[in-house]
């Protein structure tokens, strides 16, 4: 049976967005998540990879190992529908994995189960694909995640995700997506600014993977993903996430700085260029008009003079390295009140 004769969202069609909740976790508003092992948002268990390895056993079994060392949210992907009423029992979510998508009992008995469904794209055209997740819906409500690339999780070489059939699917369906990333982090970044509302991992993917990914998620993530936080705690959440991203810019400000300091022929605080300066704080204002030229000044101010500090400190051997050390340089060439 083919799922693509059903009525899907045209092309041109952009569905309202939908955020589904998964254990604490909220899919599709607010931060990208990530999904995978130790030090994950969730962790996932994948029953057919597990079934005839030295790790199997029942889908019980494989819950209460994950249980007894995380309480956050768990997925489970399942080997066959036998595994289905312990996945109820004790998930927070299910995975209908690519292979499965043809696979109409099992996605009709996972979308009865009352959980949040996670439907990955399995080698179809993205109709197929959103007609599942309407089939699952058709049960399960409006709790459906979609997943583009979950094939990476699989031994062996497996396609990246396609990261504008991902924004295509998300757009046209309203759905939150996933962007399945195996152990592979490289295009966590690339999958954030994409719009991806999280990263699936492999279920045990290297520490180095997940901790690629969750920086991307919070660098990528503050500059692409506009919050509306409802609470003080998740309102400080997002500010942290945001000063994450603005310390690695400042860094790499400064590198950059460094480097003009390095190839000026007056440089330091003597070759400092006011006009430019100004002009500076004046296209700033235009990413920034709440601030205004009137407020970015003496903070552009004190990130141009902490660069020219931290340039000769490394040019004088740490000679102005310190607290101390950059005060007493910047009281001895003083910018113009108010000027950048």
């Amino acid at each position: 049976m083919s799922l693509t004769a059903q009525p899907t969202a045209q092309p041109t069609a952009r569905a309202e967005r939908a955020a589904v909740r998964l254990g604490a976790l909220v899919l599709g508003a607010g931060p990208a998540v990530v999904i995978g092992g130790p030090g994950a948002d969730a962790r996932w268990i994948d029953l057919r990879g597990r079934r005839g390895g030295p790790a199997a056993g029942t889908a019980a079994e494989a819950l209460a190992e994950v249980r007894a060392r995380w309480s956050g949210p768990v997925l489970v992907e399942p080997a066959c529908a036998d595994d289905l009423p312990q996945i109820a029992a004790g998930a927070d979510g299910v995975v209908v994995g690519a292979a499965w998508t043809r696979d109409l009992r099992l996605v009709r008995g996972v979308s009865r189960l009352g959980l949040p469904v996670i439907v990955q794209r399995g080698p179809t055209s993205v109709e197929e694909w959103l007609a599942v997740a309407d089939y699952c819906a058709a049960d399960a409500g409006d709790r459906i995640v979609l997943c583009e690339g979950g094939g990476r999780g699989r031994p062996g070489p497996a396609a990246a995700p396609d990261l504008a059939l991902l924004r295509e699917a998300r757009e046209r369906s309203g759905r939150p997506v996933l962007a399945g990333l195996g152990d592979d982090p490289a295009l966590a970044a690339a999958a954030v600014a994409a719009g991806a509302d999280g990263l699936l991992l492999s279920p045990d993917p290297p520490r180095e993977a997940t901790a690629a990914a969750q920086e991307a998620v919070r660098i990528v993530g503050a500059l692409t993903r506009r919050e509306e936080p409802a609470s003080v705690p998740d309102a400080r959440s997002a500010i942290d996430r945001v000063d994450a991203a603005l310390a690695v810019l400042l860094e790499r400000r400064a590198e950059l700085a460094g480097t003009i300091q390095r190839l000026k022929p007056v440089g330091g605080f003597a070759g400092r260029d006011p006009e430019r300066e100004r002009r500076l704080v004046a296209e700033m204002a235009r990413w920034a008009p709440s601030l205004g030229e009137a407020r970015l000044a003496p903070i552009m101010k004190a990130v141009i003079e902490a660069g020219l500090h931290l340039a000769e400190e490394r040019r004088g051997g740490g000679r102005y390295g310190g607290a101390a050390g950059g005060q007493d340089r910047g009281r001895s060439a003083p910018g113009p009140a108010g000027r950048a």
